[in-house]
């Protein structure tokens, strides 16, 4: 019985391989470890979004600071809400719909923050209006 042996172009036949005697068998086998390697790539979830828990939950303490309790209760729930689902889903593993509540929550209290300062602002300009007012009616007195 003869063993024929590959020559690529009339060169030197290759070394044995022990079981790798065949080129087919190598690249069957770089083809599995290159899918393997991408495989693996593909496995490895996102990391968990404590950064921005961390930083909802300081937008949610900036706004109950401005006020936005008072001016913006539904959107100051909202946000507290998503932030107490975007800490289930860290505990669930799902690190994805963490970070996306946890996103939507910090929006949701940033929106809350501005529509306090917008209605702080919008006092102070009706005060300063009716201290305008007042001020007219009374120089509107005092002229002959």
């Amino acid at each position: 019985m003869t063993i024929h042996t590959f020559t690529p172009l009339q060169g030197e036949p290759l070394p044995s391989m022990g079981w790798l005697q065949h080129p087919l068998q190598l690249a069957l086998v770089l083809v599995l470890a290159s899918a393997l390697t991408v495989g693996l790539g593909a496995c490895a979830s996102p990391p968990m979004p404590t950064d921005q828990i961390a930083v909802t939950t300081a937008a949610i303490a900036n706004a109950e600071a401005a006020g936005a309790q008072a001016a913006a209760g539904a959107e100051m729930g909202m946000a507290r809400d998503k932030l107490r689902r975007a800490n289930l889903a860290v505990a669930a593993n799902t690190p994805t719909e963490a970070r996306r509540l946890a996103q939507q929550a910090q929006l949701d209290a940033l929106l809350a923050q501005a529509k306090a300062e917008s209605s702080r602002s919008q006092k102070a300009a009706d005060e300063v209006q009716a201290a305008s007012r007042a001020l007219r009616e009374e120089m509107g007195r005092k002229a002959p």
